[in-house]
Order: C-alpha cells, then structure tokens, then sequence
C-alpha cells in the first residue's frame, strides 16, 4: 500500500468524502439502489447507527490524508438470532478503482469481524457487477443465492446475488 494508510473513519473527517463516493455510486452504479443522492444530514444518522451498533467504518486514504475507498458493516436482520452476522459494503471512489483498494478494505473488515465474534458476513451484490464478485471470490466468499429482479434503476430489473464468508468466531456462541 505505497503511501496509502487504513484508517478508521470519523464523521468529522470523513463524512463529507463519504457522501461524495456514496453519491458517485447512486448516480452513476448499480452499487446502491437508491435514486436520489444523499445529504450531508443524511451522514449524522449514518455514522450515529455505526457508532450506536459498534460497527466498523474503515477507510484507506492517501499520503496528502483524502479518501480513496471505504467500507463497514452492519446489522444483517434485526432479530436476536441472527447477532454473529453482519451484511458489509465497500465503495472505492471513481478515479483509484483497480488498483487492490477495496480488497484492502475488505480484509481489514474480515480481520475486525472476527475480533468482534462474527460469524457470517453477507454481501449483497447487484449481479453483473462482476468486479465485485470476483473481489468477493478472491477472498473466499461464496454465492449462496440471487434473488431475481428484487430492484429496478436505470430503466431495468437488477438481480441481487448474495456472497457469504463464515468466519471460525465466536468461540462460544450463545443464545441470549
């Protein structure tokens, strides 16, 4: 990572260059199904439900300290069962794609995940994006179903495929 750094992402530092990357993948990818691009208000609830669940933001920024890709996790479904899995994203800004960013964020991801006892992470990709996939392959996620014409932008049906890694934690799962 020549002069690039991981880094765990603030609000006050972060969340304007988030804002930029998420509104990039809005308009312009099938990355998020949303339409309309974000607000700066928008990033307070954001980061304040990272915080509030303990969630991980994690960001690598160049040597001048600007964002280049970030990633978190977050809660998968909201029922008690379900606790030891988290569903992730990831997003490399425009202009430094291909170039390992996101495998690096995903790494640092997977290795937080395990310190924090999850068992399951799951990702939800649009199912042409076949840069993501194999991403996700590389690091040894498998599909384990699509489910079809579930969303629909840019005047078509997207299909969303879902990647899963199991992870050896927790050591004692409980029911609690």
């Amino acid at each position: 990572m020549d002069g690039k750094t991981i880094v765990h992402c603030t609000f006050e530092r972060h969340a304007e260059p988030i804002l930029d990357i998420f509104n990039d993948a809005i308009l312009n990818s099938t990355a998020l199904f949303d339409y309309k691009p974000r607000t700066s208000e928008s990033m307070v609830a954001w980061f304040d439900a990272k915080r509030a669940g303990g969630f991980p933001v994690i960001g690598v920024e160049d040597s001048e300290g600007r964002l280049l890709a970030f990633g978190s996790y977050g809660t998968f479904r909201a029922w008690p069962a379900y606790k030891y899995t988290v569903e992730h994203s990831v997003y490399v800004h425009k202009d430094h794609r291909k170039k390992g960013l996101g495998r690096d964020v995903m790494c640092e991801l997977i290795a937080t995940a395990r310190q924090k006892d999850v068992h399951a992470m799951i990702g939800g990709i649009e199912a042409t994006n076949t840069g993501s996939i194999v991403l996700h392959e590389k690091i040894g996620f498998k599909h384990v179903g699509t489910l079809p014409q579930v969303g629909f932008k840019f005047s078509r049906w997207l299909d969303l495929a879902f990647y899963q890694l199991l992870l050896e934690s927790p050591a004692r799962p409980v029911e609690d």
